[in-house]
């Protein structure tokens, strides 16, 4: 199975860029960067130590509802490319360990899908809940539950 991982839209991206409301309605804060855990979820590539950031409440969702959770991200203070791909970024291998759901077309997490797995096993286990055709999408969260990533299939 091929899959399309891809990193928060370009719109959305734009719109914390200059300012706009988070998930609970307010600007992004702007902070430096300080070690190696601050991945960009519109590129999915780490922001540089001493780096100016974004963070923010971010739901990748886009209508709230009891499933629709809300947590910190972090996106680089400047514009990037975002992720568009059909293979995880290599770094993931060391989310370790890494969160991952399944949801239905109704956005609602598919409970079965649920698991906590090593970062190397993150595309298996993404390819595994994806041959469910009830599945629609899954989400990787860190260890922490902060959102990482979409993944659909290709």
């Amino acid at each position: 199975m091929r899959l399309s991982v891809q990193g928060i839209s370009g719109a959305e991206m734009l719109s914390f860029l200059s300012g706009g409301a988070d998930a609970n309605g307010h600007p992004p804060l702007r902070r430096v960067a300080q070690g190696a855990g601050n991945p960009c979820r519109h590129c999915l590539q780490p922001i540089a130590d001493g780096d100016e950031k974004l963070v923010l409440s971010y739901r990748p969702f886009d209508e709230a509802q009891p499933y629709a959770e809300i947590g910190p991200v972090f996106l680089h203070a400047r514009d990037c490319v975002r992720y568009e791909s059909d293979r995880l970024p290599d770094w993931f291998a060391y989310l370790d360990p890494a969160i991952v759901r399944g949801y239905g077309h109704d956005h609602w997490i598919k409970y079965e899908t649920g698991a906590v797995v090593a970062g190397k096993d993150l595309a298996r286990r993404c390819e595994d809940i994806l041959a469910d055709l009830e599945v629609a999408y899954v989400h990787i969260r860190s260890k922490f539950n902060c959102f990482q990533c979409r993944i659909d299939r290709a």
